[in-house]
This record gives C-alpha cells, sequence and structure tokens, in this order.
C-alpha cells in the first residue's frame, strides 16, 4: 500500500517516526491550502512561500505536541496563520510599498479562459476590494469570511479582546460594503 492510500492520522503517525515520504505526502495535501492562507495575510507570493514553508518546518519538528492526529489541518493552519501575522507586522514596520501593489500581476487562472461567470467576477472583485482594506480589517475580515474562524478564535490571534473583534470585523463588513456599493451599482447583468 503506498503512502497516498494512507489517511492522515496514520501519516502523523508516521512522521512522529521522521519518515520523510510521510512528511512530503502530508506537505503534497496540505501545501496549497496553506500557500493560499499565508498569502491572504502576507500579500507576498515569496513571503507567503516562506511562511508556509517554516510552518511546515515547524509543525514537523512539534508534532509530538500535538494532542489529536485528527486536528492535524486545523493545527497546521493555525501555525501557518500565526507565522504570517507576525511575519506581516514584522515586515510593515518598514515602509515599503511591495512590488505586487505597484505592477498588476496576473494570477494563474489554471487554464480558465476570460468568460467567467458573474458570480466569480464578483467573489474576485471582492477579493480585491478586501486588500484595499486597512491591514487589521483585512486580516480579521480574512479570518472570519474566508478561513472560518469564530470571533474567539480571531481575538485570540490577532490579540484583541472579543468586543473589539466584534466591532473591528462589523466596522471592516461595512467598510467593505461602502467600497463595493459603486460596481456593484454599475453592473447590470
Amino acid at each position: 500500500m503506498t503512502l497516498t492510500n494512507y489517511n492522515i492520522e496514520q501519516l502523523v503517525e508516521l512522521c512522529k517516526t521522521n519518515n520523510q515520504f510521510a512528511q512530503l505526502e502530508l506537505y503534497n495535501r496540505y501545501y496549497k491550502a496553506m500557500y493560499n492562507t499565508a498569502y491572504r495575510i502576507v500579500k507576498n507570493s515569496f513571503e507567503a512561500e516562506d511562511v508556509m514553508q517554516n510552518a511546515f518546518l515547524q509543525a514537523f519538528s512539534k508534532l509530538e505536541s500535538l494532542k489529536d492526529n485528527k486536528t492535524f489541518g486545523a493545527w497546521l493552519k493555525r501555525i501557518v496563520i500565526n507565522k504570517s501575522i507576525y511575519h506581516y507586522n514584522k515586515s510593515t514596520k518598514f515602509d515599503e510599498v511591495p512590488l505586487d501593489d505597484v505592477l498588476y500581476k496576473v494570477e494563474d487562472t489554471n487554464g480558465i479562459n476570460e468568460d467567467y461567470e458573474f458570480t466569480t467576477i464578483q467573489a474576485k472583485q471582492v477579493i480585491e476590494t478586501m486588500k484595499t482594506l486597512k491591514d487589521n480589517y483585512r486580516i480579521a475580515l480574512t479570518l472570519h469570511l474566508i478561513e472560518g474562524f469564530d470571533y474567539e478564535e480571531i481575538s485570540d490571534i490577532m490579540r484583541i479582546s472579543s468586543a473589539n473583534c466584534r466591532t473591528t470585523i462589523s466596522r471592516a463588513k461595512e467598510s467593505l460594503r461602502k467600497k463595493c456599493k459603486p460596481w456593484f451599482a454599475k453592473k447590470q447583468y
């Protein structure tokens, strides 16, 4: 039986014995989702790749601290989010403008042509508009709407009170609505 037929719990157990093939299989199963999570926070492709790689290294080195092998994915995602926020906060202490913000970035469309459905266009526009929000709004909305964390988890991750978390998310949603309203009004499909 190949490792691709193993479930997550079995792979985690093999990883605890430093089985590199099992580590590679876990990496292959999770790297895209973890990269996307990091990218939404750090807003830079290369930095997101670094954050994701470091998160995997930390996860594999601290695998013994994982209490339930079934929760590996959530545990790994939490590591990625924490590392992403730390990296983002560290890098924003400088007044640099990322090259991705200056140049138009053409993302890989996986062979999909320009004839997107209306909902796909709307989703992409909303995500692009989210990038223009204040940093704390963007991070809070990403964690809540895209990553699916609840208010308590977000307040822990962002190190803010629960009430402040709710207020931040509410204000972020309102800011997003205001920024999206003009282009929704123009579109008539």
